[in-house]
């Protein structure tokens, strides 16, 4: 049990590594000076003296940073951060994210490379039995394009957006012989069928295979890559709406614990070597969440200092002279806290929900 725990706290503790090393390789590229690189918050275990940056590793394994010259002041330093034009300033707190989408796809591309084949949604057969066959229904040779607006490419975006289905009614569109055809509360849903002469629970469709050569080991790798976007998307949509409360939402806690269950239950039923795939897996998921949270508008988050950039930008033009980065920096430090204070109390759900 606990070697699951332990993988998956380095697992998190990489993800977060990954992501300031975006920043800090972007911040020495353009010039920038980096005073502290840092894996991990509290205090330092770790520390070493580089020409110009302290590489630290500290206490908890839940965060990082990239600490640049002047970076919420003005400093006379024309190597400091505020320094830069607006330009370099974007792409070195942009590099956060983007770093964090390569390993993403790094990773899926690696796990995937190992795959014979993946699972359409054009349709091979209907089990006997199936309501609505024929022109007026489903026929075989018809791909199934959407469900509820949402798109599908392969059968777990059927799969997952089936799952939203009420009453076992979907808007569907399907496409037949190149043209699409829209069916507006169509009946579909789980039944029971005769399947080998056994009674199983079926949608009662089988799904065209398509083999797993290098194109298609890269289109899906594409595909899962953005897929994991849709599924932050689909999350936010759900908490805004109220189909999911705050306690659907988990902190790093509460995720170092999703991947010791993930991990266990594959191991149990398919080996080590299984769990270890699957907890890469859903690390490369949460990385993705990590790049597409952080570039949320949000005051000390990466894409609110993009916005501050662009917001400065447009004051300055009106007001014709240049704003000083310290009310930036009491934005962005108040927020700061704001943020910290959400965390702490992440953490403390997290902690009641492992217990309870």
């Amino acid at each position: 049990m606990y070697i699951y725990v332990f993988i998956a706290i380095l697992a998190f503790g990489v993800l977060i590594a990954v992501h300031e090393l975006g920043h800090f390789s972007a911040a020495k590229l353009l010039g920038v000076k980096v005073n502290e690189f840092a894996i991990g918050m509290g205090p330092k275990l770790l520390s070493k003296q580089g020409k110009e940056t302290v590489y630290s590793l500290r206490a908890f394994p839940f965060g990082g940073f990239c600490s640049m010259e002047g970076e919420h002041e003005d400093v006379d330093d024309p190597r400091s951060f505020t320094a830069q034009k607006r330009w370099r300033r974007v792409l070195i707190l942009l590099a956060g994210s983007v770093a964090n989408f390569i390993a993403a796809f790094i990773i899926v591309c690696i796990l995937t490379s190992g795959a014979g084949s993946f699972v359409g949604t054009t349709l091979n057969s209907l089990v006997d039995g199936f309501p609505n066959q024929g022109e007026q229904g489903l026929m075989a040779g018809d791909t199934l394009v959407s469900i509820n607006g949402e798109r599908l490419y392969y059968i777990d975006d059927f799969t997952m957006f089936m799952q939203f289905a009420k009453n076992g009614r979907v808007d569907l569109v399907i496409r037949r012989d190149g043209k699409l055809i829209t069916y507006t509360d169509f009946p579909l849903e789980r039944r029971e069928y005769l399947i080998d002469g056994q009674i199983e629970l079926r949608y009662g469709m089988s799904f065209n295979v398509i083999e797993a050569n290098v194109k298609e080991q890269i289109k899906y790798t594409v595909y899962q890559t953005l897929h994991f976007v849709r599924l932050i998307r689909v999350s936010i949509a759900q908490i805004i709406s109220g189909a999911a409360g705050f306690n659907d939402i988990s902190g790093p806690v509460g995720i170092v614990d999703t991947m010791n269950t993930i991990g266990q239950e594959a191991a149990e039923q398919y080996g080590i070597a299984a769990a270890i795939r699957n907890i890469v897996f859903f690390m490369a998921f949460i990385g993705v969440n990590l790049a597409v949270m952080n570039m949320l508008p949000i005051p000390a988050l990466d894409g609110g200092r993009i916005l501050f950039v662009f917001l400065t930008w447009c004051i300055e033009k009106i007001i014709r002279r240049r704003l000083d980065p310290k009310y930036e920096g009491y934005i962005n430090t108040g927020a700061m806290f704001l943020l910290l204070g959400f965390m702490a109390v992440l953490l403390i759900n997290d902690v009641v929900k492992l217990i309870r």
